[in-house]
């Protein structure tokens, strides 16, 4: 069986998608009887410590003022044995990555999420550190197929394996309460257009500008964002753009009276990896207004929304007006047939199954 080191800037008490990811997988791998140490580079203030968990340790190494000094400290640490060192999004752990499995003998898998490859690649910072990483790596695993080209734009011979990200239906559901403060809020809030939810954390390539252009002169919905809003897209909604409400940015659990809030959750991406909220919503029966960006076009077609070719403002404005003539009962269906496709396609254990045959167990 496996055991592996696993370098990472994003896990918990870390915040947001990538953290969430990260914690999924390592706990399937270890669900498995893997072994997974994993050494977290992180940005906060917290002591360094080796703690046990299930199934493996916890290095928490703390980055701080002197990155350097960090990675070398770590190597005092991590100990011997493994059967392969895993990196996992961030440049510092992309860096010491292929140093780590040189020195421990131990074969590199480096695990791409969406901006490691979307703007690593084209990153004056990043890039190298990224080229050297898929030079080392005995395979590489993406989260999109079409991140696959990219990869080997950089490196033509990179071993690529694309294994898709997961959500455990049996534990992602809306709670009756949570149907009620969702009816309750649509009540007080959508003024009875249709809720489009944008949700986490909402950077420059997720497309919010973009959608507020695709909206324009379309009066059916109240926009409901959730996270983080660029400066310009928040002086835009205040000059009345479209109707809108905000919310903060919430933790996982708190999301499921979100999404049920919404007839669409909206990923207008210009690129993408395989986002949470696609597939959060679409488990949960809410039609999705997407992009092709990405993992998206391994998720979305028009069988569980309304989608279009990335950054085709036109396209964008005929899927929203398609998705504005939708009646209920083709809501409810694109809705039905979303959360078939998650509770089969996009699985916990096909995603933990997509990893232990990379690592060979």
């Amino acid at each position: 069986m496996a055991r592996i080191l696993w370098l990472t800037e994003h896990y918990p008490p870390s915040k947001g998608g990538m953290a969430e990811s990260c914690d999924r997988i390592v706990r399937g791998l270890r669900g498995a009887g893997a072994e997974v140490d994993v050494a977290h580079l992180t940005r906060r203030n917290r002591p360094w410590q080796v703690e046990r968990e299930l199934g493996g340790r916890l290095l928490t190494a703390p980055l701080e003022d002197d990155p350097e000094h960090a990675l070398r400290r770590l190597l005092t640490v991590v100990g011997t044995g493994y059967t392969h060192v895993v990196t996992f999004g961030g440049t510092y752990a992309m860096l010491a990555a292929p140093v780590l499995s040189s020195l421990l003998g131990a074969p590199l898998v480096t695990l791409l999420r969406g901006n490691d490859i979307d703007v690593g690649a084209f990153s004056l910072r990043r890039r190298g550190v990224l080229v050297d990483a898929l030079r080392a790596s005995a395979r590489v695993c993406v989260v999109a197929r079409s991140h696959a080209p990219l990869v080997r734009a950089l490196v033509p011979d990179a071993p690529v394996t694309f294994v898709a990200n997961s959500v455990d239906t049996a534990q992602w559901r809306v709670l009756p309460s949570e149907r009620e403060r969702a009816a309750t809020w649509r009540a007080e809030h959508a003024g009875g257009r249709r809720t489009l939810g944008l949700i986490g954390q909402l950077k420059s390539k997720k497309g919010a500008g973009f959608l507020l252009d695709a909206l324009r002169g379309f009066d059916d919905f109240h926009l409901l964002l959730v996270g983080e809003v660029e400066e310009a897209v928040a002086a835009r909604l205040a000059e009345g753009a479209v109707p809108h409400s905000f919310l903060p940015f919430l933790e996982r659990y708190d999301l499921p009276a979100v999404y049920a809030s919404c007839d669409l959750v909206a990923l207008p991406s210009f690129y993408d990896g395989m986002p949470n909220v696609a597939l959060e919503a679409a488990a949960l029966g809410v039609p999705l207004l997407a992009s092709d960006a990405g993992g998206l076009a391994d998720v979305a077609d028009d069988e569980i929304g309304f989608t279009f070719p990335a950054g085709d403002l036109h396209a964008c404005r005929a899927a929203v007006a398609r998705a504005a003539k939708a009646g209920e009962a083709e809501l409810a269906k694109l809705g039905a047939a979303g959360a078939e496709r998650i509770a089969r396609d996009f699985t916990p254990a096909a995603e933990t199954a997509g990893y232990l045959a990379v690592f060979g167990s």
